[in-house]
């Protein structure tokens, strides 16, 4: 096989959704935007409906359309960039519920669905989307009467415990929204983990049920394993790849593997990112090319035929780490050319 095997333990995802779930009194939903943070939103969210799930959320109508056709009629889909211009249609059709985000947002939809569900994102320091206080408070009482599905915000520095932002972002969403008689949501992954002061009504996990932090006791979801194309012996002072960056010092073994930055792997992490072989670590080596990858197998008893760039050994966040970037970025990057492997669910 020629190209990297992605597997997706839904198993892990589904034990991740009850583990988060478990620490609130309150609804769980589940945030599946960005094609399930690149693992394949249909499959992902079938398999958290089995679990529970009722509420999903996406970042565009287009990938609310997609969703529903995977998952049928029954769970409400929530739209985080709202009702924007051309969506219409598409929400209606659809069954989507948009997150009203402004002025202009609450006009169009109530112009063009009156009667379609809608939810309100509201502004509380991250200045980002949704209302900011005075626009709230002059359109409340019209939008209240019209009966939201769900009023929420989001926190800027929840993945920050100790960060003074999560407490001011909290205290400003009770002055906003304390005594609607509506559904609220505050927390998504961080949040949940900051305590019940922030759980309201709903939270919406998103990044720690596919193995990311903030969630440290999080299953990990995603396994990459990437064929080796050929091995090679180079000798102490020949070079590898392209610039000649790296020199072999000893006499040494090389494994050239198929995936590179095409893949998602990206360039920048080459000086500090490893695969494994079995429990062996074996250094990447050179620059990371398009499509691939050298990595030191001198140490090896024998030759491999994949190393682990994700699974047991190694969490997205320490490949995260390695590129100076985030474990969404990695997951949300993941290749198309990768075999996709689901296993469990």
């Amino acid at each position: 096989m020629a190209t990297a095997t992605l597997t997706i333990d839904l198993d892990a995802l589904t034990a991740n959704w009850r583990a988060l779930d478990a620490q609130t009194a309150c609804d769980t939903g589940a945030v599946v935007k960005a094609n399930g943070y690149g693992l394949g939103a249909d499959r992902v969210a079938r398999t958290l409906m089995k679990a529970g799930v009722r509420r999903f959320f996406v970042a565009a109508a287009e990938e609310g359309a997609a969703l529903r056709q995977a998952v049928g009629p029954d769970p409400e889909i929530n739209v985080f960039s709202g009702h924007m211009a051309g969506d219409t249609d598409m929400i209606s059709d659809m069954g989507l519920t948009p997150m009203l985000n402004s002025l202009d947002q609450i006009l169009r939809h109530v112009e063009a669905l009156p009667a379609h569900p809608f939810g309100i994102q509201l502004d509380t320091g991250m200045n980002r989307l949704g209302l900011e206080a005075p626009e709230w408070a002059a359109v409340a009482g019209m939008v209240l009467g019209r009966n939201p599905t769900l009023v929420m915000s989001h926190l800027a520095c929840a993945d920050e415990p100790e960060h003074p932002m999560n407490p001011r972002q909290l205290a400003v969403f009770h002055q906003m929204t304390d005594g609607i008689g509506v559904p609220r949501s505050l927390a998504a992954t961080g949040g949940i983990l900051l305590g019940s002061d922030y759980h309201f009504d709903l939270t919406r996990p998103g990044v720690g049920l596919y193995g990311g932090m903030p969630f440290v006791d999080a299953a990990p979801v995603a396994g990459l394993a990437i064929p080796v194309i050929q091995t090679r012996g180079v000798a102490a002072g020949e070079t590898v790849g392209y610039g000649n960056s790296w020199i072999a010092e000893r006499d040494s073994q090389i494994a050239t593997i198929a995936a590179g930055y095409a893949d998602g792997i990206f360039r920048a992490m080459g000086p500090e990112i490893s695969v494994f072989a079995g429990e062996a670590r074996c250094k990447v080596i050179g620059r990371i090319s398009m499509d691939m990858i050298g990595v030191d197998i001198t140490d090896l008893n024998e030759s491999p035929a994949f190393v682990e760039l994700l699974g047991p050994h190694q969490s997205v966040d320490s490949v995260a780490r390695a590129a100076g970037t985030i474990g969404y970025e990695i997951l949300t990057a993941l290749g198309q050319r990768y075999a996709r492997r689901y296993r469990g669910g």
